[in-house]
């Protein structure tokens, strides 16, 4: 029998008019919508329909509509496509992503985590000043490279792997100018391209920590049930079947590397034999495809 992965994407899938098609086709979908709306008391909808783009790229919004989005096509599955959700065995969100995943799993109710991603974005934001921080893709080189040039290019500011997102993929964060050093580093040790990123702030590094402090509280107080399937959290890339030690993750996450490689093959090597990526874009279906060639990877097709 199949043993189905959900994969669920984070930030850098978002673009106006993300979710338009599906809403105007799906009944369960255009319901996620309506209730993320009266759960956050604006028009979420509205600005992921129709923009401004400046303001949906604007963490503190863009999370909550990824969630929103994502959990829409999740449950548009649900009700017109069952049959790609048969033998659901696993979940695993990248970032963001990992929300989503505890979601479907049955570990947060959607509301729960629509609030809790709305702080999450707030104080990542507010965690470090505009221009303070950077992040950087780091292509063509492999992550222990990686590494190895941001130790010797840190001095005494913050950088290093913030995402390993294929073994050849991995991007960095942290103060503008350490990650100006660690890009040039990893250029001269025969990285193929490094790119900076247009974020707004140096998410999963050590300058988030005042983030993760204030959102302790807030995840310390939400209700996380067990899952009904595991799922593979990016700070520890185990399977996780207690909602206690979901939480957890999601406090570590903050500002932690995102796992991602090691999440996959921990799918993999847990017996998951399809992968389904839920959401807007395909970002995640090309990772898992640079990753474990064994893993079959569709996306939903859950973005329009």
């Amino acid at each position: 029998m199949t043993r189905l992965a959900l994969l669920f994407p984070g930030q850098g899938s978002q673009s106006v008019g993300m979710g338009k098609v599906l809403v105007g086709a799906s009944a369960a979908a255009r319901a996620v919508f309506e209730e993320a709306d009266a759960v956050l008391g604006f028009p979420l909808s509205r600005l992921c329909f129709e923009g401004p783009e400046e303001e949906l790229k604007l963490t503190v919004n863009t999370q909550p509509a990824i969630l929103t989005l994502s959990v829409a096509a999740f449950r548009d599955l649900e009700s017109r496509s069952p049959g790609r959700l048969a033998g659901t065995a696993f979940a695993a969100g990248h970032s963001l992503g990992e929300y989503s995943a505890d979601v479907a799993a049955g570990v947060l109710e959607f509301p729960d985590a629509l609030r809790l991603v709305r702080q999450r974005g707030r104080f990542m934001q507010e965690a470090v000043p505009a221009g303070v921080g950077a992040m950087a893709a780091v292509i063509g080189l492999a992550a222990e490279e990686v590494e190895s040039a941001c130790r010797e290019t840190a001095g005494d500011e913050v950088v290093g792997p913030a995402n390993f997102n294929t073994p050849e993929q991995t991007v960095i964060a942290g103060h503008s100018a350490a990650v100006q050093r660690a890009s040039e580093a990893c250029r001269a040790r025969g990285a193929k391209r490094v790119l900076p990123l247009p974020v707004s702030a140096p998410f999963h590094c050590a300058l988030m920590g005042p983030a993760r402090e204030r959102m302790r509280p807030l995840l310390e107080a939400a209700e996380f049930r067990d899952p009904a399937i595991p799922v593979v959290t990016n700070v520890d890339a185990q399977a996780c079947t207690r909602g206690a030690l979901l939480r957890d993750a999601l406090i570590r996450q903050i500002d932690s590397p995102v796992r991602w490689v090691e999440s996959v093959r921990r799918l993999y090597a847990e017996g998951a034999d399809r992968a389904l990526e839920v959401g807007p874009g395909n970002v995640l279906a090309g990772l898992v495809r640079r990753i474990e060639a064994g893993l079959p990877v569709e996306s939903s097709g859950g973005g329009g």
